[in-house]
């Protein structure tokens, strides 16, 4: 992760994408551009030939509900006189019930002193954050309806920790809570851009606050979100498609113009400019619409997915991602780090990860698409890459003892329709750790597929996702538990779980990472231990009727998470050691442990994530296995554009 820039990096939102929080009729809102001091802090020019990189951050001016589906409180005031009522406070405080006020942090960014938040904490634990900062009364009712509150406190003491410190990184914008910072480390005096909303990052927490039945938090995310996918990204003077999501997003304080004594509030994303690489996350769309799917199943609020401009978000991403292209897989093609792997590892291509999220996404699109004009001819190219993407990934993505043995005596340079050896894979690339590593029980998903190129690596949450949503079939899925089963004591060994495995090391981590310090071997995306892995570990064990080797995993976790101080990731082969530049109080270690309880404790309510194998899908292989490509080759037919 990068630091972020200063806020000039936004453009002007496209006028034909349907705003979720301003209803242009209205003139009870002033939305404009910040002038003046962004633009002295302007970095993108052009000259007068090419398209001028405008540097305009929008701010939001007036009492805004975002539960109002895309309306404004007309009670906020009149133009040019109303601006955000938000309290811009670092502290706040409420009641434990008994007459002590207990410090809550958690506005804006959350707070610096985590030790006098559990220093203070009640006994019994009821504790309530109000959404707008004020204070709550003794009996702990809310203020607003948009508050969050402490719900009583489980018998686990680490849970209420847990739960202390996830409501503590609750970030808010206008009075309304939109996310949770990234880590909130107390004293720390290099945030980087940790103190920012990362779409993949609040995932977990999301699902946390969902199953907790606190919906309204997830709800001002997807919709805030959904107001920053329309903006104009550029980067030296050059934009990326329309449906992308922001990696993150930040709320900053700025002052207002023309009055020097008071503020106003601006979301200030960041698409890939300020990044590491300055590369586009294009993880960030496919978990949007997996939340919103889990959102309206867990609070059966389905209008929301009905709404005109979600409608319209779910299909700018997914024009973005099945748009043609030169690629003759149905695979996503991406660079490196435009995933949970942000930095240089050799992911380049079509990583697993990406495709496992990208099929998860498909289908909850295809589940929550209104149907209207336009809709049909989208869904038909839905359908088919669905059916391509699901046949490609198990056939040719799936390795074990048989079909390692199989590419060991492959054949190379083979010129045919009905070649075996498909993608001209050399078998001296069957690496060595691999023959030791491969269970006689058990297989996987690689890493990445490419001609002449497969990278043999485990990766974690590619292989539990693609459980998760189907991808890999149930003989498939069960397998990959089989494989953590069996190789226990290296995938996780002393803490959950490792990101990848093997590490690359020597001359081969010089070459693929360029020599990154920060990626050396078995630490961060090289091999570290990820406890936020948890989570999705969960839902797959409890998918496939196995949740005793997620509660093992637990309880690894629950034996020190919290006498560490809830790291972002452990080094080490063995996991043994805080990561090296690991930060702590990492809010999605904290969320996916918590997750993993919720669904331990309540398994059906894993079924909100889940994505069950289609029928049509399954039917379509056996046609697909048999068909002739010859037959295939011809003109084809021209396709009709669909309508976003």
């Amino acid at each position: 992760m990068a630091t972020a820039e200063a806020i000039s990096r936004t453009g002007l939102p496209r006028l034909h994408h349907f705003d979720p929080l301003f209803n242009y009729s209205s003139s009870f809102v002033s939305v404009k551009p910040m002038n003046g001091r962004s633009r002295r802090s302007r970095r993108n020019h052009c000259s007068k030939a090419l398209v001028y990189c405008p540097a305009k951050v929008y701010a939001c001016r007036g009492s805004i509900d975002p539960l109002s589906f895309g309306r404004i409180n007309k009670s906020a005031g009149r133009p040019g006189s109303s601006r955000c009522k938000c309290q811009q406070q670092s502290e706040t405080f409420g009641s434990d019930g008994g007459g002590m006020s207990i410090p809550v942090f958690g506005v804006n960014g959350g707070g610096q002193d985590f030790s006098l938040l559990q220093q203070l904490k009640p006994e019994n634990g009821d504790v309530a954050v109000g959404g707008n900062g004020g204070l709550l009364d003794g009996n702990g009712t809310a203020a607003t309806s948009t508050d969050v509150q402490l719900k009583g406190s489980s018998t686990n003491p680490i849970e209420d920790e847990a739960w202390d410190l996830l409501r503590a990184s609750v970030v808010y914008y206008c009075g309304n809570p939109i996310g949770t910072i990234a880590a909130n480390e107390p004293n720390s005096s290099n945030v980087s851009n940790y103190d920012q909303v990362f779409i993949r990052d609040f995932i977990p927490s999301g699902i946390a606050f969902l199953l907790k039945g606190e919906y309204d938090i997830v709800k001002n995310f997807i919709l805030y979100t959904l107001q920053l996918q329309s903006w104009e990204k550029t980067m030296d003077c050059y934009s990326p498609g329309q449906g992308l999501m922001p990696a993150s997003f930040k709320v900053r304080t700025v002052p207002l113009e023309g009055d020097e004594n008071a503020s106003e509030e601006v979301l200030d994303p960041d698409f890939g400019e300020a990044a590491i690489g300055r590369v586009a996350p294009v993880d960030s769309g496919l978990w949007w619409i997996i939340l919103l799917r889990a959102y309206g199943k867990c609070s059966g609020d389905l209008s929301m997915q009905e709404r005109v401009d979600v409608q319209t978000g779910i299909k700018m991403i997914l024009k973005l991602c099945l748009a043609d292209g030169f690629d003759m897989f149905p695979t996503l093609l991406v660079t490196d780090g435009s995933c949970m792997i942000d930095r240089r590892m050799g992911i380049h291509g079509h990583p697993l990860e990406i495709q496992a999220l990208f099929y998860s996404a498909l289908l909850s699109a295809r589940e929550m698409l209104a149907p209207e004009d336009g809709t049909a001819e989208l869904i038909t190219v839905l359908n088919n890459r669905l059916v391509a993407l699901s046949f490609h990934i198990r056939e040719y993505y799936w390795v074990d003892m048989r079909k390692l043995n199989e590419i060991y005596r492959y054949k190379t340079e083979e010129y045919s329709y009905d070649a075996v050896n498909k993608f001209n894979i050399y078998p001296d690339q069957i690496p060595p750790w691999l023959v030791e590593f491969m269970p006689s029980k058990g297989g996987y998903l690689i890493g990445n597929l490419q001609p002449a190129h497969m990278d043999f690596r485990f990766f974690s949450l590619g292989n539990l996702w693609s459980i998760v949503s189907s991808l890999a079939n149930m003989e498939q899925s069960h397998a990959i538990l089989d494989l953590f089963e069996s190789k226990w004591e290296d995938l996780v060994a002393e803490m959950p779980f490792k990101i990848c495995y093997p590490a690359l090391e020597g001359q081969e981590w010089r070459i693929i990472t360029g020599s990154d310090p920060k990626n050396t071997p078995w630490s961060y995306h090289n091999g570290g231990s990820w406890p936020t892995l948890l989570w999705q570990l969960t839902v797959a064990s409890i998918k496939m009727n196995r949740p005793e080797i997620a509660e093992r995993a637990v309880e690894l976790v629950e034996k020190r998470i919290s006498r560490d101080n809830w790291p972002e990731y452990y080094d080490t082969k063995r996991g043994r050691f805080i990561g090296k530049q690991s930060r702590l109080f990492q809010t999605w270690s904290i969320a996916g442990y918590l997750v993993s309880k919720q669904l331990l404790a309540n398994p059906d309510s894993a079924k909100i994530l889940m994505n069950e194998e289609d029928s049509e899908i399954v039917n379509a292989f056996s046609c697909m296995i048999g068909s002739n490509p010859r037959k295939q080759r011809g003109r084809k037919a021209v396709k009709q554009p669909f309508i976003v």
